[in-house]
């Protein structure tokens, strides 16, 4: 008769234990933060409680399954689920279960970032805080890059004494709040390689006076003197003297003063800093739609000029990927008003273009090019090289001008 009391009581608590283990359990799949165990005390065959001198047995197989199941599933109890006395009746402590991961609202979701800490980047061509290449410099510091730049030597003074006097700390602000430090400027020309290829009557105007080593070759070697080498090597920079006249109304001049300064001046820089750059570097630049596209307006070789850029972009790409393991792209940037771009006189215009006809209508700013680069020349990018990258809301795509009057009797979404 003790026997089957015994029986009797231990099999209750087995079944009470059975159902609150298949709680637990319905409470973890209710929430799929918290990470349960699939440990179960609960032995389906019912051959084990047969004999009494298995009833020890099973309790101790309860126990250990039990403290799998707290240990695996951050369940805090005083003490074990199940007494060692089979007569006892079992005392359940409170039970709390917590989420493995922490759930609060305020912690920051897993994410994929752009990270170049411990990188080193040369900006090409920045002579104001509203351009491109300010804007990319900004996104790579803000990726924790250490950034250089490359300022036209006319542009080297009035560049300088605002950063110094706090002209430009407004637009210096990174995402965190910080301000963007760059470690050195350096007065830089790149229309000329080595100081033998500088005219006289350059050597001896006044813009120039008071800066030396300013010639790519120089710059790449004091770069190397001054941080030994770098990582990222970033193009933003062009010139065409004769930009607003029509292609057939350019000199031979003008037309290679164009090319000069807006596309073989990135191989120059290339070829020059290629031998202080880190394995696994990369390297971009900007162009324009122009290369491919009939723009009237931009003229004055400015268009072949960018379309030589892009194709040097796929043969450096095979060169420095070969030889360096250097990877070179080119971003293909929509319109934006900027200093520079105004000098074409007609830069409003093309916005409101793209405004009108890109698929995307919004205004295009220049941290989302920043953006793009700083993905481009970071470890996400590893495999993208030789490659030309839109960043102009989708305009490229465009056959036509969706804002002509042949369109209006058409049922084309606009964002008023």
């Amino acid at each position: 008769m003790v026997i089957l009391i015994s029986y009797i009581v231990f099999f209750k608590r087995y079944i009470y234990s059975c159902f609150v283990i298949r709680l637990l359990k319905m409470a973890a799949t209710a929430n799929p933060s918290m990470h349960m165990a699939t440990a179960n005390p609960c032995i389906s065959s019912s051959r084990k409680i047969i004999k009494p001198s298995t009833a020890s047995f099973v309790t101790k197989v309860k126990r250990a399954a039990w403290s799998r199941l707290t240990s695996s599933s951050h369940l805090s109890s005083a003490r074990l689920f199940f007494q060692n006395s089979t007569s006892t009746p079992a005392r359940f402590e409170k039970v709390v279960t917590k989420a493995m991961a922490d759930a609060s609202e305020n912690k920051p979701l897993p994410g994929l970032p752009v990270d170049l800490r411990g990188k080193r980047a040369f900006i090409a061509g920045v002579a104001d805080d509203n351009g491109y290449g300010w804007a990319i410099a900004k996104s790579l510091a803000a990726a924790g890059a250490e950034i250089l730049i490359g300022t036209w030597v006319p542009a080297l003074n009035i560049f300088e004494s605002s950063l110094r006097r706090g002209k430009f700390d407004e637009s210096r602000k990174l995402p965190d709040g910080s301000l963007m430090e760059i470690t050195k400027v350096y007065p830089l020309d790149a229309v000329f390689d080595s100081l033998d290829d500088v005219p006289e009557d350059v050597k001896t105007n006044k813009r120039y006076a008071g800066s030396s080593n300013w010639t790519v070759q120089e710059v790449a070697e004091s770069v190397k003197q001054d941080f030994g080498s770098i990582d990222i090597l970033v193009h933003s920079l062009a010139n065409g003297p004769e930009v607003t006249k029509p292609l057939l109304e350019t000199s031979r001049k003008g037309y290679l003063a164009a090319i000069s300064a807006s596309s073989y001046s990135f191989v120059s820089l290339l070829k020059h800093f290629l031998p202080i750059m880190n394995p696994g570097g990369a390297s971009i630049s900007l162009t324009y739609i122009a290369s491919e596209r009939i723009i009237p307006g931009y003229g004055g070789g400015m268009s072949s000029a960018k379309a030589s850029l892009e194709s040097d972009t796929k043969v450096l790409a095979f060169e420095a990927g070969r030889k360096h393991k250097i990877r070179v792209n080119t971003i293909s940037a929509g319109p934006l008003g900027s200093r520079a771009a105004k000098a074409i006189g007609f830069i409003d215009m093309m916005i409101n273009y793209s405004l009108a006809n890109a698929p995307l209508q919004k205004e295009l700013h220049a941290e989302e090019v920043g953006n793009a680069a700083a993905f481009l020349v970071s470890p996400l990018a590893s495999a993208i090289t030789g490659a030309v990258v839109y960043v102009d809301n989708g305009l490229n795509a465009m056959g036509v001008g969706v804002d002509s009057p042949i369109f209006e009797n058409l049922d084309i979404p606009k964002d008023h």
